[in-house]
């Protein structure tokens, strides 16, 4: 254990060295003002200008100013005392919004919602008195957050089936191309290039129905009021139920919902944030499958992702083509998995009608999980465009491999051409087994196929060693697989987004 002398003499060392130089006043006049703090990577390295904006302070709080809108032209609609000058004011100042004034008045205020009431009612001041009328901050809040998520979700739908048909049309032009298939990863037997892509697109199909699902079980909180009786709005109408229920349904349908939660506390249930964040780590799940894939064939120099001309691998090993798209995906990936612990846990403690220790967590876990998941399959987009297969290289690991795997064949062969059953098996074994010891304690080539060619045992099928030995009799009905389920299940599941479909996946990388 150090001593408080030792900790002193340490201090004075640094203090007499570098440490003057850190304490010295630094001169930042001409560093831009976004390094001199953090920002987030998900928006200043990775996710796209579509959601990030959505994300925004500027989608955020432009949403709140146009749900006030709704309501109060919804209440003016229903007979309360609010005019065509005092909506007018606020549809025109939508987006004017004075960030540094909202800034200010939250100091002073210690309230968010409060803040930007009083900012929007000084750029319309006819209006300032019937902003915010009987609603409470979770009008704003969470209706914003639902149509947030909700867009996001549209954001994401597009990309996904992209995702889909890229690697679609990969598995269709190379749906006969015999490789190795594994199993504990190791070879088990033949697959198809094509096959293993549509097992890949099977899951982003799965996917694809989870967004929609969760995007189209988003409901709108709408009009409920403090603890979701909305009793403000009652006594704002007299005690009219019929005109409650009309203005909770014009607000919705405004804001772009078919439906609306008829019960809620003072927020809608959090398990929203829990369906919805699931599906997106799920989806991570598959993305980080996909391309982990991706980058165990790369390591067999079988499939490789796109590579630019004058990209850099290493800086010393300036032969390696690292697979740096499919790293991103599965460490993007694994955050955007993690993610759905922080809403699971929010939700479980949700007390009675609600508790304010939801409020940060979902600020950084809602956004965090749509930027991610974005970002994911930008880059998934990006690698399916262009993924190169060396079918020279899956030949040479399949003559590895296969003629262990063909003693099946070689053994039926035999028998077809009057052979012993016991005794053929017997001399494969024999022969097999002297082959493995080539590869495994000489490093050599399996030469099992040379020793078969030898062995006058079995001069009856020398002829025809070649044929028996075609790959393409070892892939069963992988071929015809593929154009099944590519005509019968990816088309029709990507079909809704056939007008999107020729956007290209530029990244900067």
């Amino acid at each position: 254990m150090d001593s408080p002398k030792a900790r002193q003499s340490y201090t004075s060392r640094l203090s007499s060295n570098s440490r003057t130089d850190l304490n010295a006043s630094p001169d930042f006049s001409n560093v831009p003002p976004e390094h001199l703090k953090y920002r987030s990577p998900l928006v200043s390295r990775y996710a796209g200008p579509e959601m990030a904006y959505n994300f925004s302070e500027m989608k955020k709080f432009s949403t709140w100013r146009r749900l006030w809108t709704w309501l109060a032209k919804g209440e003016r609609h229903l007979g309360l005392d609010i005019t065509e000058e005092q909506i007018s004011q606020m549809e025109q100042n939508i987006n004017n919004i004075d960030f540094e004034r909202a800034t200010q008045e939250e100091k002073r205020v210690r309230h968010d919602v409060m803040a930007h009431v009083i900012t929007f009612g000084t750029c319309c001041p006819s209006a300032a008195p019937i902003i915010h009328l009987g609603a409470t901050s979770a009008y704003v809040g969470d209706n914003t957050d639902l149509i947030v998520m909700r867009d996001g979700f549209d954001i994401l739908l597009p990309k996904l089936a992209r995702c889909i048909q890229r690697l679609s049309v990969f598995a269709e032009e190379y749906k006969g191309q015999p490789c190795l298939a594994y199993t504990h990863l190791q070879p088990a037997q033949l697959t198809t290039v094509g096959k293993r892509a549509c097992v890949w697109v099977q899951d982003l199909l799965m996917d694809i129905r989870n967004l929609e699902t969760a995007r189209n079980n988003i409901r709108f909180r709408g009009v409920k009021g403090t603890t979701g009786t909305q009793a403000s709005f009652l006594a704002l109408f007299e005690g009219s139920d019929e005109k409650v229920e009309i203005l909770d349904k014009l607000v919705t349908e405004a804001a772009g919902f078919k439906k609306n939660f008829l019960i809620c506390g003072q927020t809608y249930s959090r398990k929203v944030d829990v369906d919805c964040l699931s599906t997106l780590a799920s989806m991570g799940a598959s993305v980080h499958k996909i391309c982990t894939d991706i980058r165990l064939l790369a390591s067999f120099k079988e499939v490789e992702e796109p590579f630019e001309k004058e990209q850099t691998a290493s800086g010393t090993m300036s032969y390696k083509r690292n697979p740096m798209r499919s790293e991103r995906c599965c460490a993007l990936a694994r955050h955007l998995m993690c993610l759905i612990q922080d809403p699971l846990m929010t939700a479980s403690v949700q007390w009675m009608e609600r508790t304010l220790d939801d409020s940060a967590n979902r600020r950084v876990c809602l956004a965090e999980a749509f930027l991610t998941a974005d970002i994911v399959l930008s880059t998934l987009h990006n690698i399916s465009e262009g993924l190169v297969v060396y079918p020279k290289v899956i030949e040479r690991r399949i003559s590895q491999e296969l003629p262990f795997m063909a003693t099946d064949a070689i053994l039926k062969a035999m028998i077809r051409a009057g052979g012993n059953r016991q005794e053929c098996h017997e001399k494969i074994r024999s022969l097999s087994q002297e082959s493995a010891l080539v590869v495994k304690h000489q490093g050599g080539e399996n030469d099992f196929l040379e020793r078969l060619r030898k062995s006058s045992f079995f001069y009856p099928i020398h002829n025809n060693i070649d044929e028996i030995l075609d790959p393409k009799n070892f892939i069963g009905r992988a071929t015809n697989q593929v154009s099944k389920f590519l005509e019968e299940e990816v088309k029709p599941s990507i079909l809704t987004y056939a007008n999107i479909m020729d956007a290209i996946a530029e990244l900067d990388l």
